[in-house]
């Protein structure tokens, strides 16, 4: 059971900075719309640049493919988060809510490589709580944009602690990077985890316990 709202060993935690609502990890501010032909040109040059020859059948339209494929791996940059938190709904509910094995899938910045994983996302209300299918979408918003894993988690942690005005918010991802899986390293295989406990989860130990052990069941 998580301690109650005034129980002794939280008194401590109400003034604590993690226990507050965090402000937005960034104000948001939409992108420029995906300059299709831009990324043509660039993608046509890249074919040239490794000695292939972009007007042989096969690759005729490849520029054009890859365009449109980067305007929906990257359209986190025109989605504002906000627009998943504005129906929230007015519950005396004080008890842990976690979604688990949230499919998700990103670009990871450093060689606009994919790493692909499952987020599970736990939190714990003040009043209030979100759809399900929001917290999804929340974490498909942060990671339909160039990234790191370790950003991310943070990213998706904070906004809800802030958004939700939540006593606490646990975030866990587990993903495959192709950047280390397919070069570099190469190790297939490889699953990378990062965490972001704020609030009560990093203040109380037993609540951290307790959604570690939803996580792990």
């Amino acid at each position: 059971m998580t301690p109650t709202e005034n129980s002794p060993e939280n008194m401590n935690n109400q003034t604590s900075p993690d226990t507050q609502a965090r402000p937005h990890p960034s104000d948001f501010t939409p992108h420029p719309p995906v300059d299709l032909p831009r990324i043509q040109a660039a993608v046509r040059e890249i074919l040239l640049a490794v000695g292939e020859d972009p007007d042989r059948e096969g690759l005729l339209n490849t520029p054009d493919r890859v365009a449109r494929m980067y305007a929906e791996l990257f359209a986190g940059l025109r989605q504002d988060p906000r627009q998943h938190t504005q129906k929230a709904f007015h519950e005396n509910y004080d008890e842990i809510v976690l979604l688990k094995d949230i499919p998700f899938y990103s670009i990871c910045e450093h060689h606009l490589l994919p790493f692909v994983g499952h987020a599970h996302v736990g939190y714990l209300p003040r009043g209030q709580v979100i759809g399900v299918s929001k917290l999804a979408r929340i974490v498909s918003a942060f990671a339909r944009r160039p990234q790191m894993q370790e950003r991310l988690t943070t990213q998706i942690a904070e906004f809800l602690m802030a958004e939700m005005n939540a006593r606490g918010v646990a975030v866990v991802l587990q993903a495959t990077h192709t950047c280390m899986t397919i070069r570099g390293a190469q190790r297939p295989g490889a699953a990378m985890v990062t965490s972001a406990m704020l609030g009560i989860f990093r203040k109380d130990a037993r609540s951290r316990a307790e959604v570690l052990s939803l996580l792990k069941s």
